[in-house]
Parts: structure tokens; sequence; C-alpha cells
């Protein structure tokens, strides 16, 4: 058994998608329309046949509200790993990207929180080796 799809809920399908690949490198996967939103994925360009991350609408309330609150305490929704979290701070800041904790040492990893500007709170980790 494997994970084939996990998702995050949206407020807007066409921003979360300009967000998730032009800033965050993701490349666009799937999308079918299904009348006002689509069935939208996107994977990692190392990765294009590995784990797609559904960009789901969050027109149900409860999703709306589970979203909301995790962003209210400060919770993030995925975590994505990268090579270099200093790095990727410094790159993502530089193109606007605002982040609510900065690189932080925990131990076995380095992580940084961002807002992914569709109501998610999103971490960046890097695995020490």
């Amino acid at each position: 058994m494997r994970i084939n799809l996990t998702s995050v809920f949206v407020d807007e399908q066409d921003k979360a998608l300009r967000f998730y690949t032009d800033v965050l490198g993701f490349q666009k996967k799937t999308e079918v329309p299904l009348g006002g939103h689509s069935w939208l994925t996107v994977v990692s360009p190392d990765e294009p046949d590995g784990v797609e991350l559904v960009l789901e609408p969050n027109q149900h309330p409860a999703a709306k509200a589970y979203q909301d609150a995790l962003a209210a305490d400060g919770i993030p929704v995925n975590s994505f790993a990268v090579d270099d979290v200093h790095a990727e701070f410094a790159r993502l800041s530089a193109l606007g990207v605002r982040f609510t904790q900065p690189p932080a040492d925990m131990g076995p990893v380095i992580t940084a929180i961002l807002d992914d500007t569709c109501g998610n709170l999103i971490q960046i980790a890097e695995y020490k080796d």
C-alpha cells in the first residue's frame, strides 16, 4: 500500500495553481473540469509519477471551518520536504511569500512555516543527516 493522493483545501483553484506551480515549483499533473471547479492536481517535478496533491475547493462549510481553525491556531496542513530550508526560505521570501515561522532547528529537522495565500499554512522541512 502507498499514498497516491493527498489534498489541501484552497479558496480559489486558479490562484492556488499559480502559487503551487509558479512560486513553490510543483507541476500541474491533472486538470479535469467539473462544472464550476476542476479535479486539479500538482506533483513534484522530481517525482512526476509520485504522490499527487489535490487542490481541493473549500466550498463545503466543514472544509472552510477546518481550514480556518487550523490557520488561526498556526497549524500547518501539510509538510513538504526540501533539501535546504534556509535556501528555500530566502528564495520564497524574495518572491514575497509570507512566513509565520522562520527556519527553526527542531532536533532531527529544520522547519519553516509559510502562508500559501489560499487559506493554509504549509511547513517546509529539511531532514538532517
